[in-house]
């Protein structure tokens, strides 16, 4: 069984909890953060789930973050190496293929989520749901809204030329991708154009893992 430490709101623990559930790996979720807690984001008053601030946890992950997770005793914090280590590992068929070349261009287009989509998405998350009406940027989030135009029509044309963003299946790099995507919908924000978005999205949908901890719109509106 793998320990990961997180929490379900935090896009990056459900990047790994989705990679999980496709390898059919048991786990077991200790919640932690330093932001969030039952009650919502600290910035409202709440109080943070914790233990990543303590030295055992700052061990694990010097950067106080989440996800960590402990595989049998080898530690491993960031989601994006965390997904490529359960490709590698755990479930080269289920999350590569076996395939180089697919692995390749799934890590392009995981850099690419962090890089390019995400930096945005954040962005509309504060000011839709975390911080407190009173410290909302009615310009950021309007900014943001049309910002994210430009990465949404980058990622519907790659998937016009094919059915998953590394190929004609599905791989790690669909994972965070998929999941920065629903929490846009879940947010809507702005209409944009993306029909191969929508089709792919609908292709992930009917993924166990993304319909647990993608799908709910609980864990994108939580904060």
């Amino acid at each position: 069984m793998i320990k990961v430490w997180g929490r379900p709101t935090s896009i990056c623990t459900q990047r790994v909890l989705w990679g999980l559930a496709e390898c059919d790996i048991p786990h077991e979720l200790t919640l932690a953060s330093a932001t969030m807690g039952p009650n919502g984001h600290v910035s409202k008053g709440g109080v943070a789930f914790g233990i990543v601030d303590t030295p055992p946890y700052r061990t694990m992950n010097p950067n106080g973050t989440v996800p960590t997770i402990d595989d049998d005793g080898f530690i491993l914090w960031d989601s994006n190496a965390i997904l490529l280590w359960l490709a590698l590992k755990r479930g080269p068929d289920a999350l590569s293929g076996g395939d180089p070349q697919h692995l390749a261009r799934a890590l392009q287009w995981m850099s690419w989520t962090n890089e390019k989509l995400e930096p945005i998405l954040h962005t509309l998350v504060m000011e839709l749901v975390r911080l407190p009406e009173s410290e909302r940027d009615p310009a950021k989030l309007d900014e943001a809204c049309i910002e994210i135009s430009r990465p949404l029509e980058v990622l519907n044309a790659q998937l016009a030329r094919q059915p998953f963003v590394a190929g004609d299946r599905f791989t790690i790099g669909d994972i965070p991708a998929g999941a920065a995507v629903r929490r846009w919908q879940v947010l809507n924000c702005g209409r944009h154009d993306v029909p191969n978005i929508v089709a792919w999205q609908n292709r992930l949908s009917e993924r166990k893992g993304f319909q647990t901890y993608i799908a709910p719109p609980e864990f994108h509106l939580g904060g």
